[in-house]
């Protein structure tokens, strides 16, 4: 059964960026999508994960928008201009660490409990961004502590969320995406420009994922080909 309803409302967290920008023009190409709403640190509804309680305010702000059908969180960081991922346990410090946390962990983690309560009950997505080097299992070329790390920790949280929301929103399907090498500002300094897809064929990959979900899989990592990834 189709969990996207025709029509459908949807709502782009972290829009100005290069998939999250991508994202919004998809939707808005879609027929079945009648309307698409962006949301960034600058937009007119604002969200600024380095200001954590703009997370509840922006929500609550949203709620006469609501109630969305699909919700998609491309909000992440990999690198700032002060520090680049770790190569060795050495390079470990408090501060990248804590950063990393804060933006790809718990603002997230907060944006589920707070913009959850603008999913419509009768059935609705919310996706997560997060990312493959935070497979555990799948570790076999270490390095990246923090951003591993953070992911990791992320995909705990969406896999413990998903199991409430099984008891307390049944017909809500909540998942971690990985988006594969997107050419952005993100994977740039990694050769993403080389080996990365363009944000608009990634997007349509995960849309194409998004619109075959199944309620079963809730709590699920899915990556942009559909494939099932290992925690």
């Amino acid at each position: 059964m189709r969990l996207l309803p025709n029509p459908f409302r949807a709502l782009v967290i972290g829009s100005s960026g290069t998939i999250g920008g991508a994202f919004v023009e998809l939707l808005k190409n879609t027929p079945s999508c009648s309307e698409v709403i962006g949301i960034h640190r600058q937009s007119e509804y604002r969200i600024d994960y380095q200001n954590l309680d703009s997370i509840e305010s922006c929500a609550t702000a949203l709620t006469h928008k609501g109630p969305f059908h699909l919700i998609i969180n491309t909000i992440g960081v990999l690198h700032s201009n002060n520090w680049m991922p770790e190569k060795r346990l050495d390079d470990i410090n408090a501060e990248q660490l804590a950063e990393l946390m804060k933006i790809n962990a718990i603002g997230p983690a907060l944006t589920i409990r707070y913009f959850s309560k603008l999913l419509d009950p009768k059935g609705s997505i919310m996706v997560t961004l997060s990312a493959k080097v935070g497979s555990i299992e799948d570790n076999r070329l270490g390095g990246w502590y923090s951003y591993r790390a953070s992911k990791a920790a992320l995909n705990m949280l969406i896999k413990t969320a998903s199991i409430e929301w099984a008891r307390t929103k049944p017909n809500a399907t909540l998942i971690a995406m990985h988006p594969g090498t997107v050419n952005s500002e993100l994977s740039k300094p990694f050769r993403g420009e080389q080996i990365g897809r363009s944000a608009k064929e990634a997007t349509a990959d995960m849309f194409q994922v998004i619109e075959n979900l199944k309620n079963e899989d809730s709590g699920s990592f899915i990556s942009y080909s559909g494939e099932k990834l290992p925690w």
